[in-house]
């Protein structure tokens, strides 16, 4: 028996590796699946922590791509966030991330897989859903989950097997990915308290944020940037640039409150520069060059995309459904962006697109037309009442008629 365990090189995971070993007898083959935010440095640092604490062997998977390709890029076509604030972080990174340990696990002829996500969490779920499916054959074990240990227990059993633990893997929860950085703490536990600006490991505090604005060109094609300023770059690259570029102006802090798959609530801060400056570009390019009811149709389908996403069930076949739509809006979403970071904040600035609707030549808003007359205005806003005045008649009516109560 052979066990490949999804490492991080955080808490969780760090005591899987000596637990599962212990307690199954078994090596333990460690995948990180790079999904954003570790750098070379980085992954050297956790493959060696990894055979540190007993693994038999330990594999590096670079998953940003897939990750872009089959996820990000929807993200971005249907302007997600969660609850208006909360661009998805994490659900689509444990996809890539079970994907790339169920390739390893079969590339080893391993039957089991291992994952360190708690009891309370979304994660759990995510990961489970997707070794499910993308594996059936696998057995899948969740030893944090399984003896529903605390971050102290998980402290105490590696200490007292002679592993160090860094206070900084204790303070807060950090997930960095290449969509942003999810953090959780005390803060985070209750609804009143912000999380300070400290708790944010990436991102320079609004206030501190340079004094001058910094004004941005995006351009896009088929609905996703393909360029920063001039400068061609692929869907990574460019998101990787904005993520600093945006961090050393403060911008993508924020905190989000919503449902979790298993019906609490909960609370997560999070950074995320990129997509705070990406989505503000997009929807705005989209406004120009998109009509009125393919906009109220995105808006309505990007958010059941999202809620899908978050809940684990990117599987679904109305996941491709949606997607298919989605592709079908962006032909005409090609042009650039201007965008101003100040102090936090992402402004657009100004759109050019080959397929803008807003034609000058045709009307210009408040003033005058080519296309209709004065009197054929008049008669449009007669006949744009005519439902709401025959229903304000017919419940004065139904009121006139009412029997008087005794």
């Amino acid at each position: 028996m052979a066990i490949v365990l999804a490492f991080s090189g955080g808490l969780d995971t760090s005591f899987c590796v000596p637990y599962l070993s212990e307690t199954y007898d078994a090596p333990v083959h460690t995948v990180t699946v790079n999904t954003g935010g570790v750098t070379e440095g980085e992954a050297a640092d956790i493959e060696q922590r990894a055979l540190a604490l007993g693994a038999a062997s330990h594999h590096l998977v670079d998953g940003r791509a897939a990750l872009y390709d089959d996820h990000l890029s929807y993200l971005i076509k249907g302007n997600v966030k969660r609850g208006g604030v909360y661009p998805l972080c994490v659900g689509p990174e444990r996809v890539v991330q079970a994907q790339g340990i169920v390739d390893v696990a079969q590339a080893l002829g391993a039957t089991t897989v291992a994952h360190g996500s708690t009891g309370a969490g979304n994660d759990q779920v995510r990961f489970d859903v997707a070794l499910q499916i993308l594996g059936d054959d696998l057995e899948v074990l969740a030893p944090i989950r399984e003896l529903g240990l605390s971050r102290a227990d998980s402290t105490a059993f590696l200490e007292e097997h002679g592993f160090d633990v860094p206070d900084d893997t204790t303070a807060y929860s950090i997930n960095r990915g290449l969509w942003g950085t999810t953090v959780g703490g005390t803060e985070t536990l209750t609804t009143h308290a912000p999380l300070p600006d400290e708790a944010y490991p990436d991102t320079v505090a609004p206030q501190d944020a340079p004094a001058t604005p910094l004004e941005l060109t995006l351009t896009f094609e088929d609905g996703l940037p393909v360029a920063l300023d001039g400068d061609v770059m692929d869907g990574v690259a460019l998101i990787e640039a904005l993520n600093d570029i945006g961090g050393q102006h403060g911008v993508g802090r924020d905190i989000h409150v919503g449902d979790t798959i298993l019906g609490i609530k909960g609370r997560v801060g999070f950074e995320a520069p990129a997509a705070e400056i990406l989505l503000t570009a997009h929807r705005e390019l989209e406004k120009v060059v998109l009509s009125k009811w393919q906009q109220v149709q995105k808006e309505q389908l990007g958010s059941f995309y999202g809620r899908l996403m978050h809940e684990a069930q990117y599987f679904d076949p109305v996941m491709r459904d949606v997607e298919a739509f989605l592709d079908s809006t962006q032909s005409a979403v090609a042009g650039t962006v201007t965008v101003q970071l100040y102090k936090g904040h992402v402004k657009a600035q100004g759109v050019t697109s080959p397929h803008s609707l807003f034609d000058a030549s045709t009307a210009t808003y408040g003033e005058e037309n080519a296309l209709w007359s004065g009197r054929d205005a008049e008669g449009f806003t007669q006949l744009a009442g005519v439902q709401a005045r025959l229903a304000k008649k017919a419940q004065a009516e139904s009121t006139k008629a009412a029997p008087v109560g005794e």
